[in-house]
């Protein structure tokens, strides 16, 4: 780092004393100061005349000669530029001064434009790199010399040299730009930026470098009498001292700085004193927080061994134990003791009193209830305060509530809702064809007809479940039979159903049906509560799919089926699909405005035993087989039912 400094000693020099010229002496020993990789970026435009140039090549040598030249002192390099960019010689090869001072006054000028941003870029990418004799740790200083205006961009390019460790001087001659000069040198500008009128000055300010370079350190040379620190500066020197000092009036000894005793601190207990600083500490009792400067008590309870029953207290020194509301700290200060007010008989229950520790709370008998002042209770009507359901009337009993019915009806199976009858409870699958034959207006009739057989069946979650399936190509569950527990909910959800068209496969139906349609999953009851399972296959034409495998395993299944064939169906396949008898299970029209009598006629498995004998054709036009088929219709479903409810 001496040559750096003698280099910025060297460019604070001002104008002025340049004009002084010093007269040459006998030879000077040469300096011996730290190492620097030293590179001239010289400008060769053809504004530079022949004889200026001659004084740029003194400028240079002059400098030199004060320097100790050699491959582990000062190393350097000469770079000239105008329009383009040519390396003299690089920082490796010359390491003795007679071969710099010849190649120097070997160099030819170019003598064309003045690209100096160029040449920044060639020294920071080329001059100072390992290939080219650039040392590691070593301080790289470039000094540009130039007459005119830059003909490139000079900020970003020297702005990278700067980033990069490069200290670049900016000597501008003559017509030299200022800000072009301020836009390439190193901070501060006052020490490596600098304009002369002319070559001849230049020659001068190399003689001034000299001076500046080889002065003497007053601090190794003279009985400073500096206690710590002596900082030479140019002709002198100071004291300085060092951190956590400061310099006494003498300006040669030093004393330590008491932040402590300046009240310059900010511990919250204990402050104790070191040269320019301090350390926290606490009381006894007390210790550090993390923030090293705040004191807590010391938590004794956190160590772990106060045995304390139930709440530990930290105290200066020590702890204390407690216990938690509603006990009582006992004799040997550690243990607590529920308080049980209710067995002190200190309470005002009128029927009972609950204990908790400390406190008690108020309950009453079955069949009465706790009033608004919690303590007294009162004989509770069970029809006034629950949501019963009951459908005619609720009779209360302490604790307790039955439904009653009018005269002429029945408590149904619900224990709430009443009738003429007991209804039976079934689960019903309805298998319903949306192939494209059906056409969208029959489809319409066909969900009419569902709605027509779930206004007569008493649907609910404990009575009868309904589950809706339609089939084409594909088979889909419209719902199944855990979804809606409601006739409302069922018939909304029917008329909702989009018609599929497309083929109609009805052994893939069945097969839905089986392996997924009476299943626990989709709300089937357990086959062990003896529930009837109905399956109900509606269809206007010929499968295109083979039907026997999976009729036959539904009715081994215990599944009751039911087949409804209207228009193309055929009978061979309905008769393969209802359960035995068969022709009490299955059903043929040409017309789908006859199906509306059959769904009437179903309300005959909600009271059985009332409907023998009752049947009826209700459209004089329907044909007989439609007679035939819903009388054996209600006949099974009449059995089925009586079995259920026996």
């Amino acid at each position: 780092m001496g040559q750096l400094t003698g280099l910025c000693c060297l460019l604070l020099l001002s104008l002025a004393v340049l004009t002084t010229a010093r007269p040459k002496t006998g030879a000077q020993p040469k300096c011996k100061s730290g190492p620097v990789d030293l590179v001239f970026l010289i400008d060769s435009s053809r504004s530079v005349r022949p004889h200026e140039f001659e004084t740029m090549r003194k400028f240079m040598i002059d400098i030199l000669n004060e320097l100790d030249i050699g491959p582990d002192t000062t190393r350097v390099g000469v770079v000239q530029y105008s329009s383009q960019v040519r390396s003299e010689f690089s920082l490796k090869t010359h390491s003795k001064m007679d071969a710099i001072v010849k190649n120097i006054n070997e160099i030819i000028p170019l003598a064309q434009g003045t690209m100096t941003g160029l040449a920044i870029k060639y020294v920071m990418n080329v001059a100072f790199t390992e290939a080219e004799g650039d040392r590691p740790k070593v301080p790289n200083v470039a000094v540009i010399v130039t007459d005119g205006r830059p003909q490139d961009r000079v900020a970003e390019v020297a702005a990278e040299a700067r980033d990069k460790g490069i200290e670049i001087f900016a000597v501008g001659v003559a017509r030299a730009d200022m800000t072009s000069l301020r836009a390439m040198a190193s901070p501060p500008f006052e020490d490596h930026v600098f304009l002369v009128e002319s070559f001849d000055l230049i020659h001068q300010f190399g003689l001034q470098f000299q001076d500046k370079l080889c002065g003497v350190d007053l601090c190794l040379e003279s009985e400073h009498g500096c206690e710590h620190i002596c900082e030479s500066s140019p002709g002198s020197y100071h004291c300085l001292c060092l951190p956590g000092y400061t310099l006494n009036p003498d300006g040669k000894t030093c004393k330590a700085i008491d932040l402590c005793a300046e009240g310059k601190h900010d511990c919250e207990q204990v402050c104790l004193p070191t040269p320019g600083a301090f350390t926290c500490d606490c009381n006894k009792g007390y210790q550090l927080n993390a923030d090293k400067k705040t004191c807590s008590m010391i938590d004794y309870c956190s160590f772990g061994n106060h045995s304390c029953d139930h709440e530990c207290v930290s105290v200066l020194g020590g702890f204390n134990c407690r216990c938690n509301q509603g006990y009582r700290l006992l004799a040997n200060g550690k243990t607590c003791q529920a308080i049980d007010l209710c067995a002190e008989g200190k309470h005002d229950c009128e029927q009972i009193c609950i204990p908790s520790p400390g406190a008690f709370t108020c309950d009453c008998n079955k069949g009465f209830k706790l009033n608004q002042d919690k303590k007294t209770c009162t004989n509770m009507d069970m029809c006034k305060t629950v949501a019963h359901g009951c459908e005619h009337q609720c009779v209360s009993t302490p604790g307790s509530y039955y439904c009653i019915c009018p005269e002429g009806q029945l408590l149904q199976d619900d224990g709430k809702s009443c009738g003429t009858c007991k209804s039976a409870n079934i689960d019903l699958v309805l298998l319903i064809d949306g192939s494209k034959s059906v056409r969208p207006q029959n489809f319409e009739l066909v969900k009419k007809f569902v709605n027509q057989v779930v206004d007569s069946l008493d649907v609910s979650a404990h009575g009868t479940r309904v589950g809706l399936v339609q089939y084409s190509s594909r088979v889909r569950t419209e719902f199944p039979l855990n979804m809606y527990h409601t006739a409302d909910e069922i018939k909304a959800a029917v008329m909702k159903v989009d018609y599929m068209e497309k083929g109609t496969m009805t052994g893939l139906a069945l097969k839905h049906m089986l392996e997924n349609s009476f299943s626990e999953a989709e709300g089937a009851r357990p086959a062990s509560r003896n529930i009837p399972r109905i399956g109900l296959v509606f269809t206007d034409g010929r499968s295109q799919d083979d039907i026997t495998e999976y009729a036959k395993k539904a009715k081994e299944a215990g599944i009751t089926m039911y087949a409804v064939g209207v228009g193309k169906a055929v009978e061979d396949e309905l008769r393969e699909i209802a359960s035995d008898p068969v022709e009490k299970h299955f059903y043929y029209t040409t017309d789908f405005s006859a199906i509306s009598t059959i769904a009437e006629n179903l309300k005959l498995n909600v009271c059985p035993a009332e409907s023998q004998g009752e049947i009826e054709v209700k459209d004089p036009c329907a044909c007989e087989s439609l007679v035939e088929f819903q009388q054996a219709t209600m006949s099974s479903l009449e059995q089925l039912t009586q079995k259920h409810i026996l």
